[in-house]
């Protein structure tokens, strides 16, 4: 098999099959981001994708159970493509249950709602979106590349199609000089668009991004841990997104914290309460990108 460049995937693909299908970020241009700078984005050839499931169906075969379609957003592939390659390893992995990919809001909204639901005809059952902020200002400073509006456009479509999806925001991307309008502006898009998963990872400070430049200035001071739980606080008093699924365990975060939106909110504060009081944080040196 083959894949070029370092292994990126959400924490909840840890045991995935993993193949690229594309190579890199088509946007890529983050600031706080530093995972394929090293990349010259490309979609694969089809022909080199399925050699590669080929190969890891007879390494593995019947012990594939859920399929990651790397890189950065393999939603950009033409449809018919991603079609072709869905239909393919449904058929040649006997015990596979879902297969996943991530998406960027630009990829979402250049399907038609008939293309999204021919890919979940297919078997594409979630798409991962980097939300990161649901704050205007936050979105333009780290170069986002798509406005709010867009991104709940985007979710929404995703979901009135029958794939699921889950949201990722960054804890602390607006530094402490933002943090009320980032906690709340995050807070009203995810009620928007009522994700089927969201998860949390907290900003750290990595010289090798863009973003570094605006911390080592005093532009954009990094949050504490009494800061990252003021603003998560302040995220869950604000968010409405009934059965929606809740993690901050990402292994940047100050405090471990899951549960179901919106009935388990009051027992997740008392917990963050709880930290709060007993300092109970994650230890820096423990804390990894």
């Amino acid at each position: 098999m083959q894949y070029e460049g370092t292994v990126y995937r959400p924490p909840s693909e840890a045991r995935s099959l993993i193949v690229q299908v594309t190579v890199g970020c088509a946007h890529n241009t983050c600031t706080f981001c530093t995972m394929y700078k090293d990349k010259k984005f490309k979609v694969r050839p089809i022909e080199d994708v399925l050699a590669d499931f080929d190969e890891a169906a007879m390494l593995y075969g019947g012990h594939i159970r859920r399929i990651f379609l790397a890189d950065g957003d393999a939603l950009i592939v033409k449809t018919d493509i991603l079609v072709q390659i869905l239909n393919y390893i449904w058929k040649k992995f006997p015990n596979l249950e879902r297969v996943t990919a991530y998406g960027t809001t630009q990829d979402i909204l250049h399907k038609s709602e008939n293309e999204l639901k021919c890919l979940k005809e297919a078997g594409l059952d979630m798409v991962y979106m980097g939300i990161e902020s649901g704050d205007p200002q936050v979105l333009k400073d780290v170069k986002k590349g798509v406005t709010r509006e867009q991104m709940i456009e985007a979710g929404q479509k995703l979901k009135s199609c029958g794939i699921l999806c889950s949201a990722t925001l960054i804890s602390g991307l607006g530094g402490r000089q933002r943090l009320r309008e980032h906690a709340v502006a995050s807070a009203t898009l995810i009620s928007a668009i009522k994700p089927d998963y969201v998860g949390f990872l907290t900003l750290m400070m990595d010289r090798e991004a863009p973003i570094y430049s605006r911390i080592v200035s005093g532009e954009l001071e990094l949050l504490n841990p009494e800061d990252v739980v003021e603003e998560m606080k302040l995220f869950l008093q604000n968010v409405d997104s009934d059965g929606t699924v809740f993690r901050s365990n990402h292994a940047s975060n100050y405090v471990i914290l899951k549960g179901t939106l919106n009935e388990d909110i009051p027992s997740m504060l008392d917990y963050l309460d709880q930290v709060e009081q007993q300092g109970k944080y994650r230890e820096e040196r423990w804390r990894r990108f």
